[in-house]
């Protein structure tokens, strides 16, 4: 499971940066679902099983339950609260709101990328 949601992840991080020249709306929204995917993936591996309840119970993960686990991994996970703060940002002006331009998403790439060193760093060390 968690290697097919880390080649989910690479492929929307991979497609947004692609994509920032083209359609930067497409972009802020491909890296916002890296982040994303990201988050529910720790929520997995740290088996925050009140978060992933509450998930079963809804039908859905919802940003009230993604925020939940980045405010309880925090701490743990170098890069997370910086990587959720620079999706929800491309998710609202740069998808929905249509209003960043190709540097506004590029000077943000490197918080996701810290991100996903991390995450990957900690599916290193759980195998």
């Amino acid at each position: 499971m968690v290697s097919q949601r880390l080649k989910l992840i690479r492929k929307f991080f991979g497609e947004g940066k692609e994509l920032i020249d083209k359609d930067p709306v497409q972009s802020s929204e491909k890296l916002y679902k890296a982040v994303e995917e990201s988050v529910k993936t720790l929520a997995y591996l740290y088996d925050l099983k009140d978060v992933l309840e509450k998930v079963d119970k809804h039908g859905r993960w919802t940003v009230a339950f993604l925020e939940s686990v980045v405010k309880k991994l925090r701490d743990r996970v170098e890069g997370l609260r910086e990587a959720w703060d620079v999706a929800n940002y491309l998710h609202v002006w740069g998808f929905h709101e249509g209003k960043l331009d190709k540097e506004s998403i590029e000077m943000r790439i490197p918080s996701i990328e810290k991100l996903l060193r991390s995450l990957e760093e900690i599916v290193e060390a759980a195998k």
